[in-house]
């Protein structure tokens, strides 16, 4: 059994209790709830509080995971260990206050994540979306684009992929300040692999589809991914075709369900030989067709 209770207010609130009890016995709103395990917002001790509780994921999970090559997620370990990496590179997420793991049996085991209230106007799909129908002053459009892609590249850097990297993901504060979040699924290595950053990059490039990015959008982007400067050398223009064709493929199948409009998307590469092409200074032509709405696709890997 591991536990740490990092939050003082809610270390006060649980002195004397056995916090497996305490973090089960929580009630508050119940904002979504999957086989295994549930997420809720509470106060404790007088603090916002969102909760994620795991009651094992079963071995029809476990197999169904190993048949396909992929890791299982067993419990909250993993947005936990990703939300410390995260802090400790300085990427804006999420500010656990509480964790705790128990149980030898990984299709039983049981466990909790407590991390602060993130008081936010909107996620960014939403607000990409209201650029869609009214698009956003420049100064804005590029401020938000700068900081999606300084927070991909130092999520990155740190070695955590995040495996559900869609707008929907990254929460606009009251304060202009972007926050990631759900990390359930992340990955921690020393150094992420190749085909981990196409499924992050691609998975994002799908979802801001419908925001009408230019390509001067797309390729500041990728500026700022690469620290301010163009991709050098092929293998980074091969990133990006990858990128691109992985954002292809999740706009086709969701066009397939019936749940995308029926233009072909524009991508990257595409763009950065039209902006490429163009003189300095002159304005590039939009994204060439609207993408899908990611939370409506299943894009599990």
């Amino acid at each position: 059994m591991k536990v740490a209770v990092r939050d003082p207010a809610l270390a006060t609130a649980w002195l004397g209790l056995d916090p497996f009890d305490a973090a089960f016995a929580i009630t508050g709103e119940v904002l979504r709830v999957a086989p295994g395990r549930e997420t809720l917002v509470a106060t404790v001790g007088g603090r916002r509080f969102v909760a994620k509780r795991h009651r094992g994921v079963g071995w029809r999970e476990i197999l169904k995971n190993l048949v396909v090559l992929n890791a299982p997620v067993l419990d909250a370990g993993n947005e936990y260990r990703a939300a410390l990496r995260l802090a400790a590179a300085g990427v804006p997420g999420l500010n656990v206050a509480a964790f705790g793991v128990r149980g030898w049996n990984p299709a039983r085991r049981q466990s909790f994540i407590l991390c602060d209230e993130i008081v936010h106007e909107a996620s960014l799909e939403e607000r990409a979306l209201q650029w869609r129908a009214t698009p956003a002053p420049c100064p804005e459009r590029w401020s938000t684009i700068a900081s999606v892609a300084a927070i991909a590249r130092a999520m990155h850097q740190a070695g955590v992929n995040h495996r559900d990297f869609y707008l929907c993901h990254l929460l606009c504060t009251s304060g202009g300040e972007l926050r990631l979040i759900d990390l359930h699924r992340a990955q921690i290595r020393a150094r992420v692999p190749r085909r981990w950053l196409v499924k992050d990059l691609g998975s994002l490039y799908f979802s801001a589809m419908d925001a009408g990015l230019t390509a001067r959008d797309l390729l500041r982007f990728v500026r700022t991914y690469h620290g301010g400067r163009l991709p050098r050398g092929a293998a980074q223009w091969r990133l990006w075709r990858a990128v691109a064709a992985r954002a292809r493929r999740l706009y086709e199948k969701g066009r397939r369900l019936g749940l995308v409009g029926a233009d072909a998307p524009g991508t990257i590469l595409r763009a950065s030989h039209a902006q490429r092409d163009r003189p300095t200074g002159s304005s590039g032509p939009a994204a060439e067709g609207p993408g899908g709405h990611m939370t409506e696709v299943d894009t599990r890997d």
